[in-house]
């Protein structure tokens, strides 16, 4: 059995008016009750679960602190465990004794994320919500909480549910057609099928689209300053960060090294990187400075290219329109307070972009300039209320290939391939939006054994039941974990049996520790197979661990 762990669920960098030292685990209740006297004398074990209850931690007879305990009983709580959570004083040293205490009456301390991870491995949340809780953590912005918050709360894994609900759908009934042909025809589904891969070609296609804003959100938008020297560039710097991050002088190539600032603009984060001067020079130093900028230009989502409209377009000014002419660029005529001599018609033609008239030092234009890379990123208005956008590199990735799988699939039904074909594209979609499973659908196979990740100790007891439910001999029998030889963790085993004279078996088995993976193999007839998955559903549904809708 899994051990109760503990840690400061608040600030340990500075002191505050309360901080919370969390337990979560099959003896939370009991640990608690070990240091906690309650005013009434009453055990956290007789209590109400969700109440709270004002007393004292003790270590022995020492008090530690004045508290109130909040008692909350599995299942329903963040990790699906028995969870203690110790309002205490905000102090840095109260703190940490509170802690030091509950770990040495039967606690560990807990791993970087460990509540989280106890909360996917038991099913209450998913890995997009689970990933979406350290994005809500790092949120830079209000978009990007926004964004963060749906996420945690579901909406990207009701969208993968409604496509791997399609996707499942017409598996099953492709293999309904192959096993059953005289109920099931295959030819009276093409067109359902049809549809439904462009649907879900389309719906997965819309998340993909959403991947760079998704990043923008989270990350910021890479901002790179270009202009030849003198143009304003670090003027500008400062005025968009409130304060002065550059030197400013008259003197041409002051800036020879790259000068990164964070700013929030708008709610938009924006990683502005100022750069040197673009010119031809024969100084070693500053030429390194120049190509230098370049780089960075490339790698941009946004290149903000500052003009002095003070004095007339050059060759360092055509050169920069060249390097830049394929990117997403907003021209400045900075100096608007002087004299103009570089006017919007002049840029127009030879960029196609947005132009604005600013005076950094006069810091006027600033608020156009906001509103404007609002508009070009994100059309004036982030709908986060309602849009899903993908913030994490991992989701597109998967995303990506289920979108390449269904494609593999329309190409399929047009050139008319075998229907089981179609399926092991499907079923790689399907895997890519699901349960981890090993071999998957694509690797050859050179053992009849497979892995299916239950993802919690109770998954993994709940197939094993179902498993063993499914045998023709000793159905009637109930796997229990157990101890055995050369394992440091108990094994649950779903036993296998003599099927119509074969030794051919129908087994399950796995150790209790993550990934809580069940190796699942053999099975007389596909029929018994089949039999023993959907009665190991069954069983992990009569556990609350999935849902059917």
């Amino acid at each position: 059995m899994e051990q109760t762990i503990a840690a400061i669920s608040t600030s340990t960098m500075s002191s505050g008016g309360i901080s919370i030292v969390r337990l979560s685990g099959i003896d939370a209740v009991d640990i608690a009750d070990k240091v906690f006297t309650a005013k009434n004398n009453k055990k956290l074990r007789d209590v109400k679960s969700h109440t709270i209850h004002y007393g004292l931690i003790k270590d022995g007879d020492e008090v530690i602190d004045e508290v109130l305990v909040s008692v909350m009983r599995a299942p329903n709580t963040y990790t699906r465990e028995d969870v203690i959570e110790i309002n205490c004083h905000g102090g840095i040293l109260v703190t940490k004794k509170v802690l030091d205490t509950v770990i040495k009456h039967g606690a560990r301390p807990a791993e970087p994320g460990e509540f989280t991870k106890r909360a996917f491995l038991n099913g209450r949340i998913d890995l997009s919500q689970a990933e979406a809780v350290i994005d809500i953590i790092n949120a830079r912005n209000d978009y990007a909480l926004k964004s963060s918050v749906g996420q945690l709360g579901g909406k990207l894994s009701e969208k993968i549910k409604k496509i791997r609900e399609i996707i499942l759908d017409n598996v099953a009934f492709i293999e309904s057609a192959l096993d059953d042909p005289e109920h099931y025809d295959i030819n009276d589904n093409v067109d359902k099928m049809c549809k439904d891969v462009d649907n879900c070609v389309e719906s997965v296609d819309k998340l993909l689209k959403t991947a760079d804003n998704g990043r923008i959100m989270r990350d910021g938008i890479r901002t790179v300053i270009l202009g030849k020297t003198n143009a304003g560039k670090s003027s500008l710097l400062n005025a968009l960060a409130r304060e002065e991050r550059a030197i400013v002088t008259d003197i041409e190539g002051t800036t020879r090294d790259v000068l990164e600032e964070q700013i929030n603009l708008s709610g938009v984060t924006l990683n502005l990187i100022d750069t040197a001067g673009i010119r031809k020079t024969n100084d070693y130093v500053e030429n390194i400075g120049v190509n230098k900028a370049k780089q960075y230009a490339a790698d941009a989502d946004l290149i903000i290219y500052v003009i002095d409209s003070s004095r007339p377009l050059d060759n360092n000014d055509y050169e920069i329109m060249d390097l830049i002419m394929n990117k997403k660029v907003l021209v400045l005529l900075n100096k608007s307070d002087m004299e103009q001599v570089v006017t919007k018609d002049d840029v127009l033609k030879h960029l196609s972009c947005n132009v604005i008239s600013v005076s950094a030092k006069e810091e006027t234009g600033i608020d156009s300039l906001e509103s404007e890379i609002k508009d070009m990123f994100f059309n004036g208005d982030i709908s986060t209320n309602e849009e899903i956008y993908i913030t994490n590199l991992r989701h597109k990735n998967l995303l990506r290939e289920a979108y390449d799988s269904l494609k593999l699939v329309k190409e399929g039904i047009d050139n008319q391939m075998s229907e089981d074909f179609l399926t092991i594209d499907l079923m790689n979609a399907y895997e890519k939006l699901g349960f981890k499973v090993v071999p998957d659908g694509k690797e050859e196979r050179y053992d009849i054994i497979q892995a299916v990740e239950l993802r919690s100790a109770k998954g993994l007891i709940a197939f094993c039941k179902g498993i063993q439910a499914a045998a023709p001999v000793d159905s009637f029998v109930t796997p229990e974990p157990w101890a055995m030889p050369g394992y440091d963790d108990d094994v649950i085993m779903a036993a296998g049996a003599f099927v119509q004279g074969s030794s051919i078996e129908l087994s399950a088995d796995g150790p209790l520790r993550e990934p809580y993976a069940a190796y699942f193999q053999g099975g007389l007839t596909w029929y018994h197979a089949k039999l023993g998955i959907i009665m190991s559903m069954q069983k992990m549904y009569e556990e609350g661990l999935i849902t059917v809708e």
